[in-house]
């Protein structure tokens, strides 16, 4: 099975083993606007205009919900304003079903005999509508924070719009360097016993309850896969960038976390001990304490409102953080 396709979905198997608490988030109010291109982005807002702007952007097949309370809480509490989005083809963004659903083996074997895929999008577009979610709020810059798939698309907002992006937070992301090692057997493991006939299915509907939409992982895989290597837009990164990884990662091991960082002139690279491709209860208040702090001393909000930093945090260092 080619590489990628089983980095994200392990992806998927591990996020939605973890029942993180999402009863804040649903409690906000959704809105919508529609992308120059005609497509519908779903988001929520939670702070002031006058507070200055997060904008978390979640990875692949998963709504705004995985994020979970604790996370955008931690943010929200430090005083900036949070912008959770839907990327489209999931949550209550524009689904594109009527594209169909691809063959993934047949698009997966062109890809390895060096022919182009088939894709509804790239990972472009959907950071196009990361900014058209900031046009319609009248946000001329903000934090911008992704994981995993998120991070791609975060990274390419940071890297084409750079007049908008006040900082960059990467979480468990890569550039797609084809150089970067692949996933560990146990991840092959998960994937295999989640092909397991009743075993697929009732990890299935786990996942539609955490707020993962399967059938949009297929697409949003091809247009990873279509948009390739992003090492040389990455390394054009001027923004203020914080690399967030786990050294426990088996799905996107600490390396593609330690080349993106590389690429970044000036990039803070933060390796957490006791976390793998989530986001672990434990790590979560040391991870939200450097990620506040990054966020401070990049933007306009008084130092007094930000967590105290409890680990090292010079630029271009390397942290383990117990857990």
């Amino acid at each position: 099975m080619p590489r990628l396709l089983l980095i994200l979905l392990c992806f998927c198997a591990t996020n939605v083993q973890a029942d993180y608490s999402r009863e804040y988030i649903d409690q906000q109010v959704t809105l919508h606007t529609q992308t120059p291109a005609g497509v519908n982005i779903a988001y929520q807002v939670i702070g002031s205009p006058a507070e200055p702007a997060v904008v978390l952007i979640m990875g692949l097949g998963a709504s705004h919900a995985l994020w979970g309370d604790a996370f955008v809480q931690g943010i929200r509490q430090a005083g900036y304003r949070v912008i959770l989005l839907d990327n489209r083809d999931v949550g209550a963004s524009s689904r594109f079903t009527a594209w169909g659903e691809p063959t993934l083996w047949w698009e997966l074997l062109k890809n390895q005999l060096g022919f182009a895929v088939n894709a509804p999008y790239l990972l472009a577009d959907m950071a196009d509508d990361v900014i058209a979610v900031m046009d319609t709020l009248e946000i001329q810059k903000a934090h911008i924070v992704g994981a995993s798939m998120g991070g791609m698309i975060a990274q390419i907002v940071a890297a084409r719009y750079p007049q908008r992006t006040q900082s960059l937070v990467s979480i468990m992301s890569t550039t797609g360097a084809p150089h970067l090692p692949p996933p560990s057997g146990a991840s092959a493991d998960m994937l295999n016993g989640l092909a397991d006939g009743d075993a697929a299915e009732a990890q299935i509907t786990l996942m539609k309850a955490r707020g993962f939409y399967p059938e949009a992982i297929p697409r949003q895989l091809l247009a990873i896969i279509k948009t390739g290597d992003r090492s040389m837009e990455v390394a054009g990164i001027t923004a203020p960038t914080l690399v967030l990884h786990g050294a426990d990662d088996t799905l996107l091991p600490p390396a593609h976390g330690e080349h993106t960082a590389t690429l970044i002139q000036g990039a803070t690279l933060k390796i957490f001990t006791g976390m793998g491709h989530d986001l672990p209860e434990p790590v979560l208040p040391g991870l939200l304490s450097i990620l506040t702090q990054h966020l401070q001393a990049h933007g306009s909000l008084p130092p007094a409102t930000a967590p105290l930093l409890k680990a090292d945090a010079r630029p271009g260092s390397r942290s383990k953080i117990p857990a």
